[in-house]
């Protein structure tokens, strides 16, 4: 499977050789199962403090699950973030999820997008 972005083509997996951004990829499988949502995000700050979360689907409010994990980042006070996962079936990446992490963290943040199994398919770096 790929998703849309960065490289247009197949390439394989990505391995997340970090400790820390592989417990990201946990965290955000883990929120996606536990809420029974189509999208799972969790972002690290700068302190090391991880934030996990689900998508929002409701008729007056619909948040992608990276949107909310750095809103709840942002509303704990944090001033960055190190690294951002996404969890996701959905094959195209949304524009909307970079500018969140961009907004708030500037550029330099890496965000992994993976599939439900866990395969890491796409890159991109704010």
């Amino acid at each position: 499977m790929v998703f849309g972005g960065a490289y247009g083509g197949e390439r394989p997996p990505y391995e997340l050789d970090d400790p820390e951004d592989a417990k990201l990829l946990t965290l955000a499988r883990a929120h996606r199962a536990r809420a029974q949502s189509s999208d799972g995000a969790a972002v690290r700050d700068t302190d090391g403090r991880t934030y996990s979360a689900a998508g929002v689907d409701l008729p007056s409010l619909q948040l992608s699950a990276l949107q909310v994990a750095v809103a709840m980042a942002a509303s704990s006070g944090v001033k960055g973030l190190e690294a951002a996962v996404v969890v996701s079936e959905v094959l195209v990446r949304p524009v909307s999820d970079e500018n969140v992490v961009r907004d708030f963290a500037g550029e330099g943040v890496p965000i992994y997008r993976a599939d439900s199994s866990g395969a890491v398919n796409d890159v991109v770096t704010t």
